[in-house]
């Protein structure tokens, strides 16, 4: 009996929240607890003026996330694979040293704000919050199996509606939101540190590894587990589906950046509170200005967002050392099948935890997080762009002209964005 041609097409023809899966998962993760800080903090300094900053990052960062998508499922591999078999030694063991510094200031910071918030709604220390989630995100991504642990997290996308419903708790100025959103204006003190700030989170190397990753464990997990490298007639409705759902991952995700900057622009921009120090801080600072439903809103999205974001950050950290390293990866491998790969999960999210305890600003480390995701993202694109280009990687399948120009666009502004931020910071 002859196999059936089109052994992935069915999953094209099911319901949009079927189709969609690593886009909706990284896009949600990109607003995490630290990115939901400096979303709040540049609406609380500049209020509505750099909305346009968001409208401005979501075409690029669609390309560059499609691009990641398109790598992991044509390649069957993951971005640092492919890194691994096509780029110098020394450039990999660079983009991924820096990979895990960054990530793991976002996972202190993101740990710290769901405790943070915890403790706004239930009181005690916030220590044992902090260690009671990170053992909870740890252990689902080591304990449960892939389909669950995926299944769990596209669920918890969910919990980012908590911010577009805080937009009908305060009373937000259209207009002004609008003329924001779409005029640029670069006025102010330490803009150009906002700016990279802003592209930082939403263009973040972690995002590029996970959604790669993620594609090439789907393409694992089906009937006919072959990457579209050795089918390529299969790759049509795939690539439609990964276009479906980056675009619908990115755009709920800088909707939602949008939102937030909007709220704490009603509220905290408008009251003179110019400083937030942390995400829990404003959701703290919004009781006195707009209710406590408004921060409990606030507090439940950085608990959710961060139980989203935490095993995201883990998990492309140890998807990038391992697959650098050439290791057995993977998260749906059974935790004595790939000790290492879990190993890197685990030590990540501890030393996460152990930056809660740092005496370190928690402002000061995202600036730095954001600078690093800046660094490493323009030569990363670069990479990608290359990769995608490829024939010896990508078969027929390269990437078409309009990705490749996106591409290099994207990696043209992220590089600006960090000389601009040098040069005028």
């Amino acid at each position: 009996m002859p196999l059936d041609p089109l052994p992935h097409a069915t999953p094209v023809r099911r319901s949009l929240w079927a189709r969609v899966g690593p886009g909706i998962v990284t896009g949600a993760a990109d607003d995490d607890p630290s990115g939901i800080a400096t979303y709040s903090q540049v609406g609380a300094q500049y209020g509505y003026a750099l909305g346009w900053t968001v409208l401005l990052s979501t075409p690029f960062m669609v390309a560059v996330q499609e691009i990641s998508g398109r790598l992991g499922r044509t390649t069957g591999k993951g971005l640092g694979a492919a890194l691994a078999v096509h780029a110098p030694g020394w450039v990999v063991a660079g983009l991924v040293g820096l990979l895990v510094v960054a990530n793991v200031i976002n996972l202190g910071a993101d740990i710290g704000a769901m405790a943070a918030a915890a403790q706004l709604a239930a009181g005690g220390p916030a220590l044992p919050y902090a260690l009671g989630f990170a053992a909870l995100c740890a252990g689902a991504e080591i304990w449960l199996s892939y389909r669950r642990c995926v299944a769990v997290l596209k669920w918890l996308t969910l919990s980012l509606f908590a911010y577009v419903a805080l937009l009908v708790v305060v009373r937000v100025p259209v207009r002004e939101v609008l003329w924001g959103a779409l005029v640029p204006h670069l006025q102010g003190p330490g803009v150009s540190t906002a700016l990279v700030a802003v592209l930082g989170t939403t263009i973040s190397p972690y995002l590029f590894f996970w959604q790669a990753a993620e594609e090439a464990e789907d393409e694992r997990a089906e009937p006919d587990p072959r990457p579209l490298l050795e089918h390529p007639a299969d790759a049509p409705p795939q690539m439609a589906r990964i276009r479906t759902d980056t675009v619908v991952g990115m755009v709920f995700s800088n909707l939602v950046a949008l939102s937030i900057m909007a709220g704490s622009a009603a509220t905290l921009h408008v009251a003179g509170v110019g400083e937030v120090a942390t995400a829990a801080d404003a959701a703290a600072a919004l009781r006195p200005l707009a209710g406590p439903f408004a921060e409990g809103l606030f507090a439940a999205g950085i608990i959710g967002t961060g139980l989203l974001a935490v095993p995201v950050l883990a998990g492309s950290a140890a998807y990038g050392v391992g697959e650098a390293l050439r290791w057995t990866v993977g998260l749906d491998r059974k935790p004595g099948e790939a000790r290492a790969f879990y190993g890197v999960v685990a030590a990540a999210t501890a030393l996460g935890v152990g930056m809660t305890l740092a005496p370190i600003s928690p402002m000061r480390a995202l600036y730095w997080s954001a600078v690093i995701n800046g660094v490493v993202a323009a030569p990363l694109i670069v990479a990608m762009v290359l990769l995608g280009s490829s024939r010896a990687v990508m078969g027929e399948l390269v990437l078409p002209w309009r990705l490749r120009a996106m591409g290099w666009a994207t990696a043209g502004l992220m590089a600006a964005a960090v000389v601009g931020m040098a040069a005028l910071g």
